[in-house]
């Protein structure tokens, strides 16, 4: 499979990024006890909404230019055990990179409202051209 053009952080709206993004942003548990950064391609945001964040009411997604960090993305399951090709089915970019996310990897963020399912949010960002592989 093509490498993808961005992946994605999200980000509960309970820990909104600040507007003048730091150099590392703070780093949820998950990522604190995997070692690594957990993020999705576009196509495997819709799922990792429903799954991990259906609950919530916004969220924030991250949008990382892949290439500017491809050197320290390891394509894994979710659980960061099992390694695959870029782009794979469940196969998730995850960045090695001493848990380091801010202004220099976080191209833009956006912030999506869930309104009784996110296929709104996703649909709106598609559409405007924000949200793509």
């Amino acid at each position: 499979m093509v490498a993808p053009t961005y992946i994605y952080k999200i980000v509960p709206a309970s820990t909104p990024p600040p507007d003048l993004l730091p150099e590392a942003l703070p780093v949820s548990d998950l990522d604190k006890n995997d070692g690594f950064l957990h993020l999705s391609t576009a196509l495997q945001i819709p799922g990792t909404l429903k799954r991990f964040f259906a609950d919530e009411e916004r969220v924030f997604i991250l949008r990382i230019v892949y290439k500017d960090v491809e050197s320290v993305v390891k394509w894994e399951n979710s659980k960061g055990r099992t390694p695959g090709g870029v782009g794979e089915e469940d196969m998730y970019p995850h960045i090695y990179n001493g848990l380091r996310l801010g202004k220099n990897e976080i191209e833009s963020i956006m912030e999506w409202v869930n309104q009784q399912g996110w296929e709104s949010a996703i649909n709106k960002a598609t559409v405007e051209g924000w949200f793509v592989y």
